[in-house]
């Protein structure tokens, strides 16, 4: 039997999604519980029906939820290995291109966008390539567009940089001021920032290289199922998908339409 909090929480997903078209149902059910959980210690609720009467009534409430169906944890050149494999293995294969396309799904507050740019920039070939960085959350975008971080997280942001493959200093694509740094707007000429769901929207377009980290692991896999379908259809042939270190496309029914092109980074290639 079903706990009152879990049928609740059923209510709450359909009425977000009636409400304000945004899907969840499919999220891991286990996630959920404790992000919700978390959400009821914020907005000061007993209950999740209560938490749910105020989000279907107050769209600045539902606003603020986002935060806690979406992960916002990020940093830049996280897991050096995989921008590594990207700068080494797949960049060759997309200089053959005469313009490129990458989708960076789920870009949370951006750090991995500036990332990407600043790696394409110094291969040569960031002034061909347009790059689509998509979340469901608005105030993440924004945060995302800005490219201002804290001062604080810089010296990890370089070690990563380092790591990675940088050819130069992170320091030559920011400027630093007031506890802060910004990142230059010449990275940011070929960036579209675009709200997007993977649970109920489309897909962009003859796209070279998706990038999709870190988000898969929050779905269960009828919706991880569906997402694995969207960046095949986004791809073009022997296009690349790059997946977080503890994701898989094994147990997805596109298994088979994917093959490990740099196994150990998790980056893909459709077939």
């Amino acid at each position: 039997m079903e706990s009152v909090f879990d049928i609740e929480l059923k209510l709450l997903l359909e009425a977000i999604l009636l409400r304000y078209q945004h899907d969840f149902r499919n999220y891991s059910v286990a996630s959920l519980r404790r992000r919700i959980q978390q959400a009821l210690d914020r907005f000061s609720c007993k209950s999740v029906s209560q938490l749910q009467d105020r989000v279907l009534h107050e769209p600045a409430v539902f606003a603020q939820m986002l935060q806690y169906f979406t992960v916002q944890v990020s940093e830049m050149f996280r897991d050096p290995s995989y921008f590594r494999a990207l700068r080494e293995q797949v960049v060759p294969v997309l200089r053959t291109y005469p313009s490129i396309k990458v989708w960076v799904a789920g870009c949370s507050s951006g750090e991995e966008v500036w990332s990407l740019a600043i790696m394409l920039e110094e291969e040569g070939l960031l002034e061909r390539t347009m790059i689509y960085a998509t979340d469901i959350n608005s105030d993440a975008l924004k945060i995302a567009e800005a490219g201002i971080y804290a001062i604080e997280r810089i010296a990890q942001f370089s070690n990563n940089y380092q790591l990675a493959g940088g050819l130069g200093s992170l320091s030559d694509y920011y400027t630093a001021a007031y506890n802060g740094v910004i990142f230059e707007r010449s990275l940011r000429r070929q960036i579209v920032f675009a709200d997007h769901s993977l649970a109920t929207d489309s897909v962009f377009s003859e796209v070279h290289l998706v990038s999709c980290r870190n988000v898969m692991i929050y779905f269960n896999r009828t919706l991880q199922d569906r997402a694995a379908g969207l960046f095949y259809d986004a791809l073009i042939n022997h296009g690349f998908l790059g997946l977080g270190m503890k994701e898989s496309l094994r147990f997805t029914s596109r298994a088979q339409v994917f093959r490990e092109f740099a196994a150990a980074a998790k980056i893909y290639q459709r077939i």
